[in-house]
């Protein structure tokens, strides 16, 4: 390929503006939507994590395989069991958990931030970077010294040993303006919990664990985890570990190991033996994308096949452009060019439509990305890194060229092989037109064939989506506000705390329009759940019957508050919100797994939640289930309890049930609890709506996108048949002439034509619907409520697929019916 090649393909494509625009937008069209697309997979499934030697890195997490549990953190006895026994396999172990913590600010006022606990060695573990200060020592994670013996006399009780933090980069931007004398001061000065900071970190610094681990990704507060260890304490878990392997350590061989301290674990302690206690190695990389991988993949397959249609469009052109050039090739051909020359000549053409259509498609990806970006669901890893970076513009030169081989190949084919004799004797103005009608017919059936299965993935995602509407959540989430308080003062006493709640209620409670007031912890679609033990008498003799449920800690009036329907028995009162009351109100899931075939009121079940051991509780009310978790999944049974249960203080979650629109309360509310207590911050106000909203918002990303793809496919697919259908009406003038003059009524020439064009598009359908079942399988875990094989979303998009047909056949069958005979003999 010359430039002479370049100038001359420059200068025959400048005397078809139309077709050239045409091509080079549909070019545009599959290169700016896979690019984009790319760049997603590119950032969250490809991008190596950045840390030192990121493939080193595995995610450890635990299982509680007899009752369910996956992905449980470990406690600090089981964490230092792993680390001490397996030395060979890691060079190191980590654990890190966060949570949010109410500091007071520089104005002694309250301020919510993001704190994140781990060992001393988690940041070398990982390669991260200190800017200022220090990195935590192994003294900084030395344990607290023992409390005094019970019974003991003790004139000078233990100094307790100073929590030393590093914050991050950012933080130490907002809060400390930069200044390095920040190293060394007091975080939270005056109060009991008083962090000293040591460090501050590189910026940027993020920790990625997948959505379902509930993990802050970017701290501002690191805190020195004093990690203690009680051989017999291991229900209190927190950590969620990571490892660094050993050189030439393989995941198989650190999988083994593991497995060797879960089973010394099953063999010594009774409830990892139960609980049937089990410990997995996953690559960092593979375990934090595992939820959202299968989404990504459809999501590329869906715009790879976006592209392949595009290619499949500008093919056509090309075959159509070819065949209206065969008697200008055939002269080059008679006066010495070569089937190399013509071929050459031909593909130019392509690869400079393939340039022009690349260029575009980076200004479409461009803006795509950043729609991708406002749409995107939050909990998408590594949403923050995806941009056009040097990999995902090498992606689209390779798309680009791929897309010039795949539909200009096959027309520099048919261009370089005339029958120079037939075109130069031919006469017909339509002559050309006449090969290459199979070619056409074959491409746009592949069109058709492709387009039909992004319809159906399409049609899937439209089913679940209004599945996922229709599906009852266990409450009524209209017309509820709802919001987090904290506090940078915490009453010692579970009386005050108990007071405290009490009287910040009723202040809600005496806001005009507020019809009822709760709160709870966790709160139903916003994360924090952790599952329990609970088990009935026979457990007491198999401690493996033990199952897990999710605890909901409430105030009286909870069920009432959020429109969760009381299906047997009674709710919690005021009396039942005391300290010693062992009251608990149980879900039909739970009801019916205690106690199948038998009402569950006035009988009891064993909880484990505060004490060593599970105890007794009796079963006072049945209520329905609510989804805590997910709204496309039931998730586990769950049980509550009042707030005195567990000392008071726990519901920090508040829910107003409000008449009008909830939004317009945020002004009262914000003042009426400044107005109690104006060292309570408020966060996260939002009507429950809008949190309904967040929770489908996966569901929502993946049918938006499918649903522009499959659009943009049916279009160019249909715009495709109707070129082919054009062409079959200007390639068959003469034979239409004759029928007419013969008799035949317009009405059947349009007939024919629109069936030519639906039988075409009734072989295309027939290979998307085998495509198609084999293909959406790997939609499976983003459907809610319907199969990957839902006949009746098959049919519906079979004849959406006919009537786009019928409609790119109306106009050539229109143009067809309507031809003066005389006048068609006449041209040809």
């Amino acid at each position: 390929m010359t430039l002479k090649d370049l100038t001359f393909a420059g200068r025959m494509l400048r005397k078809s503006p139309i077709f050239a625009l045409t091509a080079a937008l549909t070019i545009a069209l599959g290169v700016g939507a896979s690019t984009a697309i790319f760049s997603v997979t590119n950032a969250v499934l490809l991008r190596p994590l950045p840390y030192k030697d990121p493939n080193q890195l595995v995610i450890i997490p635990s299982d509680m395989r007899n009752r369910g549990v996956k992905d449980f953190p470990f406690s600090n006895a089981n964490f230092i069991d792993l680390r001490e026994a397996t030395k060979n396999e890691f060079q190191g172990l980590a654990g890190v958990f966060t949570f949010p913590l109410t500091l007071t600010g520089e104005d002694g006022m309250p301020e919510q931030v993001h704190a994140g606990v781990v060992t001393t060695n988690y940041f070398q573990l990982v390669g991260a970077k200190i800017a200022f200060g220090r990195d935590f020592s192994d003294e900084d994670g030395q344990p607290q010294p023992p409390p005094p013996a019970p019974g003991t006399q003790s004139a000078t009780p233990p100094q307790r040993l100073p929590i030393m933090a590093i914050i991050s980069y950012e933080y130490f931007q907002r809060r400390f303006g930069s200044n390095p004398a920040a190293l060394g001061q007091s975080l939270n000065k005056g109060k009991p919990f008083s962090p000293r900071i040591v460090g501050v970190l590189a910026p940027h610094f993020q920790i990625y664990f997948p959505p379902s681990a509930d993990q802050e990704a970017a701290p501002e507060i690191w805190l020195a985890n004093r990690l203690g260890y009680d051989a017999a304490q291991r229900n209190g878990v927190s950590m969620h570990v990571i490892g660094r392997l050993q050189p030439g350590i393989t995941i198989g061989r650190a999988q083994a190991a593991v497995d060797q301290v879960a089973a010394d674990a099953r063999k010594n302690f009774t409830i990892e033996n139960t609980a049937g206690y089990a410990i997995r190695v996953e690559p960092m990389r593979q375990h934090l994308v595992a939820e959202v991988r299968p989404a990504i993949l459809a999501l590329m397959g869906a715009v790879i096949f976006l592209l392949l249609i595009a290619c499949a469009n500008v093919a056509n052109l090309l075959l159509v452009r070819a065949s209206s050039r065969q008697r200008e090739l055939a002269i080059r051909c008679a006066i010495g060019a070569s089937t190399w020359d013509i071929a050459r000549q031909i593909l130019t053409e392509a690869l400079l439509l393939a340039a022009i259509g690349a260029l575009g498609g980076l200004g479409i990806a461009w803006l795509g990305i950043h729609e991708l970006l406002a749409i995107a669901p939050a909990h998408l890893p590594r949403l923050d890194t995806i941009r056009i970076d040097t990999t995902v513009l090498i992606f689209t030169v390779i798309s680009s060229l791929a897309a010039a081989a795949v539909f200009g190949l096959a027309p520099a084919w048919r261009a370089a092989r005339p029958d120079v004799m037939l075109v130069l004797r031919g006469t017909s103005r339509s002559e050309g037109l006449a090969s290459g009608g199979l070619s056409r017919r074959i491409v746009v059936g592949l069109e058709v064939a492709l387009a039909y299965v992004l319809l159906i993935g399409c049609g899937l995602m439209v089913r679940s989506f209004l599945e996922l509407q229709r599906i009852d959540p266990g409450f009524n989430p209209h017309g509820l506000l709802t919001f987090q308080v904290q506090s940078d003062r915490f009453l010692q006493k579970p009386e005050e705390r108990a007071v405290a709640t009490r009287q910040l209620e009723e202040r809600l409670r005496a806001i005009r329009g507020v019809q009822s007031v709760t709160a709870s912890n966790p709160f139903p679609l916003t994360g924090g759940f952790s599952p329990i033990r609970w088990g009935t008498e026979e457990a007491l003799a198999d401690a493996s019957k033990y199952k897990a449920v999710d605890p909901l800690i409430v105030l009286p009036g909870y069920f009432e508050t959020m429109g969760t329907n009381l299906l047997e028995g009674r709710t919690f009162t005021d009396d039942d919100n005391q300290p010693g009351r062992t009251y608990a109100v149980v879900d039909k899931i739970l009801a019916g797994r205690a106690y199948p075939g038998q009402s569950a009121i006035g009988k009891r079940i064993l909880i484990r939640i505060q004490t060593p051991e599970p105890v007794w509780v009796e079963i006072i009310g049945v209520v329905a289930h609510e989804r805590g978790v997910s709204l496309s999944e039931p998730g586990r049974e769950q049980v509550y309890f009042t707030d005195a249960y567990v000392g008071s203080g726990a519901t920090d979650h508040w829910a107003l049930r409000i008449g009008s629109d909830p939004s317009k309360y945020a002004n009262d509310i914000r003042g009426a609890i400044k107005a109690f207590d104006s060292h309570l911050l408020i966060t996260d106000l939002q009507p429950m709506d809008a949190v309904m909203e967040k929770a489908q918002a996966g569901t929502r990303f993946s049918l938006l996108l499918i649903g522009v793809f499959a659009m943009i496919a049916a279009l160019l697919a249909g715009v495709g048949l109707y070129g082919v259908l054009a062409t079959v009406v200007r390639q068959r003038t003469a034979e239409i002439g004759v029928r007419m003059t013969l008799g035949a009524k317009p009405g059947q020439i349009f007939q024919l034509i629109v069936g030519q064009g639906l039988r075409l598009t009734t072989i295309g359908v027939a290979g998307g619907l085998i495509a198609a079942f084999v293909l959406t399988r790997g939609m499976s875990t983003m459907l809610v409520g319907v199969k990957t094989t839902d006949p009746a979303t098959f049919a519906i998009m079979a004849m959406v697929f006919l009537f786009i047909a019928a409609l790119a056949s109306w106009l050539p069958a229109w143009r067809a019916a309507s031809l003066d005979p005389t006048a068609a003999l006449r041209e040809e």
